[in-house]
């Protein structure tokens, strides 16, 4: 998190070294220009990015003001006139060092993820191992992607498509998956012939720097214009500017469903595009005849893992009545086994919220669920230590159309429902407003083709007995209703960062018109 205040350098955690020694490798110093239009700067506030796990500050940025977003905006356009015409292949291959270089830093990269926002060590390694993944996928797609050719009902003529990029692609990251989501959105746009203006979490302001920084050495070292990628560290006057902009195309922004329905909006006013990944309200079903040694560490680490602050995280268990008992039981047992401490010792399992806004969120929530008659199973308590660390939590007895079940909390707090039948557990499933991540587990091959079929999960991301969270970055990634619409990452998801053009081309000496009209 970052706090708008200043500590002298002798308490910043990036002079400590030690455990903190990464920070440098990254090229973190105390103070940090939080702005990069080609060359690095700033003219805003100075922050200072905290540490959830202690509460200790790590180091100091100087945010970016609306004259330095101009700026960006501006050179990542004259970047775009000489990286759009680019082969695809050629821009592909610096979008492959660039997964390269990333592969060099990930640790350290990792552990600046973890520290910054909160995650446990491995899910911070994880996420850089996203963006990679996602540099890999896109390398092969420079080579692949295109519009298909159609058969012409006029002799002499070609009827095809035509994908040529957008100009500058906005995107907007949270504080949650300050790396992943950035790289999902960045490494398509870059292939497809796009400039990126990246407007980061203004509480993971150091992350933002650190990738910036790696993503624009590649460039340079390919004598390549550096604001073909362009960073501006703000807050939201900054993303207010980019959704206003029409110099920017597209805007794709990862957040709440409340700012999203704002942007989206906005960029519709002045008819731009936008890719909205927003709110997630996620239930794994469990039916009477699913493997519950499955079920158990499945719901676990998606109940549990970043602390339940993942857009995906499971925040609703619908079990069917045979089999409430024991696996409320059995998740108890696991979660009393969970190992809770600072993000980057060897072992920990869950971190802290990221911010203490987060566990105002976690304590109304829990409070809410009991005066809606819900039972604090296991959990339920903030707890007294530096950081900002609440207890995952498990929550029964609650009607399935709660308030409190129905809006989303972002915080480690799960509320079991017990349904009678498959048929009963999908309305519920359904019943919420947003759309994301939703997983059955079962042994019935009917019930997985019902799932999955037009009477099942109304969701942008149906699993069968695996977490609702986790997603793997070949598939497109995103939901439906109040989650957005918007589709990143894999399948055919490159298509939004280009725009279609229908061709006919005439190569006769003939004018024949279609549908066999005759003008003469």
């Amino acid at each position: 998190m970052a706090q708008n205040q200043t500590r002298a350098a002798s308490t910043l955690l990036v002079d400590s070294g030690g455990k903190y020694s990464f920070l440098k490798e990254l090229g973190i110093a105390a103070d940090n220009d939080g702005v990069f239009t080609g060359k690095w700067g700033g003219r805003g506030e100075v922050i200072t990015s905290v540490c959830p796990g202690n509460g200790e500050p790590i180091a100091r940025v100087k945010q970016g003001t609306l004259e330095d977003y101009n700026e960006a905006v501006v050179n990542a356009r004259a970047a775009w006139e000489e990286w759009c015409e680019m082969p695809g292949p050629l821009r592909g291959e610096i979008v492959r060092q660039i997964g390269h270089a990333l592969r060099e830093k990930k640790d350290a990269l990792g552990n600046l993820v973890s520290l910054e926002m909160g995650k446990i060590a491995v899910e911070g390694a994880g996420e850089v191992q996203e963006y990679i993944d996602v540099c890999d996928y896109a390398v092969g797609l420079s080579r692949m992607f295109g519009g298909q050719i159609f058969p012409s009902e006029r002799p002499g003529h070609a009827l095809m498509e035509q994908y040529n990029p957008l100009g500058v692609v906005g995107v907007i990251t949270a504080f949650n998956f300050p790396c992943a989501v950035f790289g999902w959105n960045a490494a398509i746009a870059m292939v497809c012939g796009n400039t990126v203006l990246w407007k980061g979490a203004p509480t993971t302001p150091l992350t933002s720097v650190a990738i910036t920084r790696i993503v624009t050495d590649c460039l340079k070292a390919n004598n390549v214009n550096p604001a073909v990628v362009t960073t501006v560290c703000g807050g939201a006057d900054i993303g207010e500017a980019m959704a206003n902009d029409e110099r920017i195309p597209l805007v794709s922004f990862t957040g709440s469903t409340p700012v999203g329905n704002k942007v989206g909006t906005t960029v519709q006013g002045r008819f731009g595009r936008s890719l909205l990944e927003l709110g997630g309200n996620n239930a794994i079903i469990v039916d009477a005849d699913a493997d519950l040694d499955m079920v158990v560490p499945a719901t676990l680490f998606a109940a549990v893992g970043t602390a339940g602050q993942r857009c995906t995280t499971t925040r609703r268990l619908i079990l069917h009545e045979k089999v409430h008992d024991q696996v409320v039981e059995r998740l108890k047992k696991a979660y009393s086994q969970v190992r809770i401490g600072d993000p980057l010792d060897e072992g920990i399992l869950y971190g802290p919220m990221h911010s203490k806004q987060g566990i105002e969120v976690y304590k109304s929530a829990v409070e809410a669920a009991q005066q809606q008659g819900g039972k604090v199973e296991c959990g339920g308590k903030v707890l007294e230590r530096a950081g900002n660390y609440v207890e995952p939590t498990i929550i029964t007895g609650l009607a399935h159309d709660a308030e409190v079940v129905l809006r989303e909390s972002f915080a480690p707090v799960l509320y079991v429902l017990k349904c009678k039948n498959l048929d009963e557990a999908i309305e519920w499933n359904n019943e919420v407003k947003q759309g994301l991540s939703s997983s059955l587990f079962t042994s019935d091959t009917g019930k997985l083709f019902k799932w999955i079929g037009p009477k099942g999960s109304d969701c942008g991301i149906v699993n069968v007995n695996i977490p609702t969270s986790g997603a793997e970055i070949g598939g497109a990634f995103g939901g439906e209703k109040h989650t957005g619409g918007g589709r990143e990452s894999g399948s055919d998801s490159w298509k939004q960062y280009m725009r279609r053009s229908t061709c006919t081309i005439n190569y006769s000496k003939d004018l024949p018109l279609a549908q066999g009209i005759k003008f003469e």
